[in-house]
């Protein structure tokens, strides 16, 4: 990610704890998020902060909201590269062999052999047995 991207979206969260943080203090209350969340009881909001509070103070500071959503996002791309997985691993082996791949880049319209396929994927094979698992993917794709 290019730093200006970082920085933009440092300000982004800046923005969103700003928006959260009513009195000014830095720290995002229980009974503050509780205001700004329609439904949430004031035992969930301390339950919610308790599970992110980072030093234990009971208040939620800017770095424990990055922590949450960067961590959501994080999340949200692993189940992504996972469907993706899925995709190219269609023999019910758990890992995209040559062949898996070969068939894969056909029906996407990228007609490739089965040696050069295992060139692709010996380029990623971190453990050398000739296949991908998710692991290696996720590895090539990020």
């Amino acid at each position: 990610m290019a730093n200006d991207e970082m920085i933009e979206k440092h300000v982004q969260y800046e923005r969103v704890f700003k928006h959260f943080d009513d009195n000014g203090d830095g720290k995002i209350s229980a009974s503050e998020l509780q205001g700004h969340c329609d439904g949430m009881t004031l035992e969930e909001a301390e339950a919610a902060l308790e599970s992110l509070d980072s030093d234990g103070d009971g208040l939620l500071e800017l770095g424990d909201l990055v922590r949450l959503v960067e961590g959501v996002e994080e999340e949200e791309r692993i189940n992504d590269l996972k469907e993706a997985f899925k995709m190219y691993e269609n023999d019910g082996c758990g890992c995209i062999t040559p062949k898996s791949l070969n068939r894969m880049l056909s029906r996407l319209g990228e007609s490739r052999s089965i040696d050069e396929c295992t060139v692709m994927i010996s380029q990623f094979d971190l453990n050398g047995d000739g296949v991908l698992n998710f692991d290696e993917f996720k590895v090539m794709m990020l």
